[in-house]
């Protein structure tokens, strides 16, 4: 109100004014006060003086320049470019044109859509002043073409005190409990509060009482529900069904019941929760006074339990075929409520029963059962005098076995039994040169032969070297935990790839396959390709060091699907490699071994095993 004063104190009037709020909050009556203003010869004013002429004819609904639509029965276009052919003329009498258009949220987007370029560019003569109910069915092109006004509800006590000055106008005596009824009914709505004023009066005469508003209107005694909710809370489920069958004696509606008792387990909450309770509660002194009482008489705890089981119940009970039924069951089990313990108060009994019991009543666990093991020793294996390599033909004694190294166990695994830990050289060479595997009865895990197991010379023995090698990780958290790093790997040789790649919704390592995750089928098409799976197998071969089969999967779909074969070529280039003589060659000519094999096209330019000089020319002294 105040920035309608000053908009029309300083001349600011907007020339499009949209009023929304709940109804009967008198949108279309301050429509009407606006156009008062604007049009008195007093003003434009801030208060309109209802003697002039302009005044008397809005009043009187006569003025020909002041139009009220319903945008109800008058929602088409037609409508619309008729009323906008109208607003071309200049007003009769007044001092501006005046269009209202109550519901305006009810035309059509035609009808909208022909108002936008006359609300954007209105003429001087003209102003729009719109009403709504629901105020978020108006397109947004035209709230931003207008001033905003939201009228809220009225308070309790406003209606209370306005129906009372109309009761005292007319001569009509009305009890306190019957006028909270109907302020309470009118929920904030002088219309709707005005027409059950106007229905009581013509029932009761010169004085309305309690009984004759319930009977009229069809409502529960308030102090009915407070009953049943007491009852409800004391567990007295004898006074609920009495409570019941007075209830259905009066043919209430369980719908508007349900509300009340709801409404009035909320006015408990209410109480229980704010220090200034009236504030935030419609209901008068005394009722404000017996819900407090009975608020501090039960815990939060107890209240917003039985609330929430309520309107569980109450909400199924108004959809049930028997309402009754569903009520009463939803009554049994707010009375059993109370006989419910918490789990909170289980668990402290239990550990009052297990804090309450000797040690030597409690079952005896074993110590590998109760605490995981920290610490693992591992022997390393005895000093010998074995030959070193079949390859090289040197013999002579193993370095001092060094001391027992510390291991940590993440998870509580029973002691591995203690057997001679395998050299990492030994099982390289093994993979390198399947055509020579080494005879059964020289592995290390032999516990029956008495001779040594035979090693490649180290600084240091291979057990201290496993002991002292990290724990590998997972080889499915290694696949997603590089991803990233294996993009960028793609991105500096074919940033095509990399980009599909990055399409991925996700990607997975089952056995020896690399699954790569695609939600369009279109994502793949490139990648599915031979020559393009190949690649991107060396790629991963080579950044993984590991043998892995690409496959593409696409849901609902076999389109990206390849052929398993596909992404086998680097592996055999890689099998092929290992087994060339000359590489066979240079194995036993320097007693070494195979570390990695790179294929890729950022190796191909050099050698992909790495031979210093001097082991070349040796090589070529080998091969002459």
């Amino acid at each position: 109100m105040r920035t309608l004063q000053n908009a029309l104190t300083q001349g600011r009037v907007p020339h499009a004014l949209i009023f929304s709020g709940v109804r009967g909050t008198g949108k279309t009556t301050l429509a009407r006060i606006m156009a008062k203003a604007l049009n008195c010869e007093q003003g434009p004013a801030a208060e309109p003086c209802n003697a002039c002429l302009s005044c008397r004819q809005i009043t009187d609904g006569a003025s020909i320049d002041l139009q009220e639509v319903d945008g109800a029965s008058n929602r088409g276009i037609q409508e619309i470019r008729e009323l906008k052919e109208k607003i071309r003329f200049m007003p009769t009498s007044s001092r501006y044109k005046i269009i209202i258009i109550d519901e305006v949220h009810m035309l059509t987007t035609e009808a909208f859509n022909a108002l936008l370029k006359t609300l954007e560019e209105p003429p001087d003569h003209v102003y729009f002043m719109f009403a709504t109910t629901e105020l978020h069915k108006v397109p947004v092109t035209i709230l931003s073409r207008c001033q905003r006004y939201e009228l809220k509800r009225l308070s309790h006590s406003e209606l209370a005190a306005h129906f009372k000055r109309l009761a005292t106008s007319e001569g009509v005596r009305m009890e306190s409990e019957a006028l909270d009824m109907i302020v309470r009914e009118a929920g904030g709505s002088v219309r709707d509060g005005l027409s059950l004023l106007d229905q009581i009066f013509s029932y009761c005469g010169q004085e309305v009482k309690t009984v004759d508003v319930i009977e009229i209107l069809g409502l529960v005694s308030h102090q009915l529900v407070a009953n049943l909710g007491d009852a409800l809370l004391n567990g007295d489920l004898t006074a609920v069904y009495r409570l019941l069958d007075e209830m259905y004696l009066h043919g209430t509606d369980i719908k508007r019941f349900s509300n009340d008792l709801l409404s009035w387990f909320r006015c408990l909450l209410v109480c229980k929760i704010s220090k200034k309770p009236a504030d935030s509660l419609e209901v008068t002194e005394e009722e404000l006074a017996n819900m407090a009482k009975t608020a501090a008489s039960h815990s939060l705890e107890t209240l917003s339990a039985l609330f929430g089981l309520l309107l569980e119940g109450l909400e199924k009970a108004s959809f049930s075929q028997q309402p009754r039924l569903a009520l009463e069951l939803t009554f049994i089990r707010a009375v059993q409520f109370r006989d419910v313990v918490p789990v909170a108060d289980l668990i402290a009994r239990f550990d009052q029963m297990l804090a309450g019991r000797t040690l030597d009543a409690l079952p005896v666990i074993p110590s590998a059962a109760r605490q995981p093991r920290q610490q693992e020793t591992v022997q390393p294996p005895a000093e010998s005098s074995a030959p070193l390599s079949p390859a090289s033909g040197e013999t002579g004694p193993l370095p001092p076995a060094p001391s027992p190294v510390t291991e940590t166990q993440p998870e509580p695994t029973p002691p591995p039994k203690q057997e001679t830990a395998k050299p990492e050289e030994a099982v390289l060479r093994k993979e390198a040169l399947p055509q020579e595997p080494a005879p059964e009865a020289l592995l290390p895990t032999d516990p029956i032969r008495k001779e040594p197991p035979q090693t490649v010379p180290q600084e240091k023995s291979a057990p201290a070297e496993e002991a002292a090698r990290p724990a590998p990780v997972s080889e499915k958290k290694r696949i997603r935990q590089h991803w990233d790093a294996f993009l960028k790997y793609v991105h500096e040789r074919q940033r095509w790839m990399s980009a599909a790649l990055q399409q991925a919704a996700s990607v997975e390592r089952k056995g020896e396959e690399l699954i790569i995750h695609f939600d369009d089928s279109a994502d793949c098409t490139m990648l599915k390709q031979k020559g393009h799976v190949n690649t991107l197998t060396e790629f991963v071969l080579d950044f993984f060091q590991e043998n892995l089969t690409i496959q593409f999967v696409v849901p609902g779909s076999n389109a990206c699907a390849i052929d398993p074969a596909s992404g086998l070529a680097p592996q055999q280039e890689r099998r092929a490699l290992a087994n060339d003589p000359l590489v066979l060659t240079a194995l036993d000519v320097f007693t070494g071994q195979i570390g990695d094999i790179r294929i890729g096209p950022r190796y191909r330019t050099s050698s992909s095993i790495p031979v210093d000089e001097a082991a070349a020319e040796n090589l070529a002294t080998a091969e002459e």
